[in-house]
Protein backbone atom coordinates (compact mmCIF):
# COMPACT_ATOMS: atom_id res chain seq x y z
CA UNK A 1 0.00 0.00 0.00
CA UNK A 2 1.61 3.54 -1.20
CA UNK A 3 0.32 6.36 1.27
CA UNK A 4 0.92 8.64 -2.12
CA UNK A 5 -0.73 6.70 -4.74
CA UNK A 6 -3.96 6.07 -2.21
CA UNK A 7 -4.05 10.41 -1.68
CA UNK A 8 -3.66 10.48 -5.52
CA UNK A 9 -6.68 8.13 -6.13
CA UNK A 10 -8.88 9.78 -3.79
CA UNK A 11 -8.29 13.02 -4.76
CA UNK A 12 -8.88 12.24 -8.74
CA UNK A 13 -12.46 10.85 -7.88
CA UNK A 14 -12.84 13.73 -5.61
CA UNK A 15 -12.53 15.72 -8.60
CA UNK A 16 -14.52 14.29 -10.61
CA UNK A 17 -17.25 13.98 -8.80
CA UNK A 18 -17.14 17.33 -7.76
CA UNK A 19 -17.07 18.51 -11.40
CA UNK A 20 -20.19 16.05 -12.24
CA UNK A 21 -21.79 17.84 -9.50
CA UNK A 22 -20.85 21.25 -11.32
CA UNK A 23 -19.22 23.11 -8.18
CA UNK A 24 -15.97 25.03 -7.95
CA UNK A 25 -13.58 24.10 -5.00
CA UNK A 26 -14.29 26.97 -3.28
CA UNK A 27 -18.28 26.56 -3.48
CA UNK A 28 -17.62 23.04 -2.10
CA UNK A 29 -15.38 24.39 0.11
CA UNK A 30 -18.16 26.43 1.21
CA UNK A 31 -20.71 23.35 1.55
CA UNK A 32 -18.56 21.53 3.65
CA UNK A 33 -17.57 24.53 5.92
CA UNK A 34 -14.04 25.17 5.35
CA UNK A 35 -12.63 28.01 5.09
CA UNK A 36 -11.64 28.19 1.52
CA UNK A 37 -11.01 26.74 -2.05
CA UNK A 38 -7.61 25.87 -1.93
CA UNK A 39 -8.30 23.07 0.62
CA UNK A 40 -10.13 21.36 -1.34
CA UNK A 41 -7.65 21.70 -4.20
CA UNK A 42 -4.78 20.01 -1.56
CA UNK A 43 -6.92 16.96 -1.02
CA UNK A 44 -7.35 16.69 -5.03
CA UNK A 45 -3.75 16.72 -5.68
CA UNK A 46 -2.95 14.40 -3.08
CA UNK A 47 -0.74 16.67 -1.15
CA UNK A 48 -2.82 16.26 2.02
CA UNK A 49 -4.33 13.08 4.15
CA UNK A 50 -7.40 15.21 5.24
CA UNK A 51 -9.27 14.35 8.53
CA UNK A 52 -12.60 11.71 8.70
CA UNK A 53 -14.85 14.47 9.70
CA UNK A 54 -13.99 16.32 5.79
CA UNK A 55 -14.54 12.78 4.02
CA UNK A 56 -17.70 12.99 5.14
CA UNK A 57 -18.60 15.96 4.82
CA UNK A 58 -17.92 15.91 1.34
CA UNK A 59 -19.44 12.97 0.93
CA UNK A 60 -22.91 14.41 2.45
CA UNK A 61 -22.24 17.42 0.32
CA UNK A 62 -21.92 15.44 -2.93
CA UNK A 63 -24.32 12.60 -1.46
CA UNK A 64 -21.87 10.13 -2.65
CA UNK A 65 -21.35 6.74 -0.99
CA UNK A 66 -17.75 6.16 0.25
CA UNK A 67 -16.63 3.35 -2.81
CA UNK A 68 -17.49 6.60 -4.61
CA UNK A 69 -14.69 8.62 -4.11
CA UNK A 70 -12.08 5.25 -3.59
CA UNK A 71 -11.85 1.64 -4.48
CA UNK A 72 -9.87 0.09 -1.94
CA UNK A 73 -9.67 -3.07 -4.47
CA UNK A 74 -7.40 -1.64 -6.41
CA UNK A 75 -4.85 -1.14 -3.63
CA UNK A 76 -5.24 -4.54 -1.47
Amino acid sequence: MNKKEILKEFGRNLKAERNRAGLSQEQLAEKIGVSYGQVIGTIERGETNTSLSVIIAIMNALNLDFEALFDRKKFF
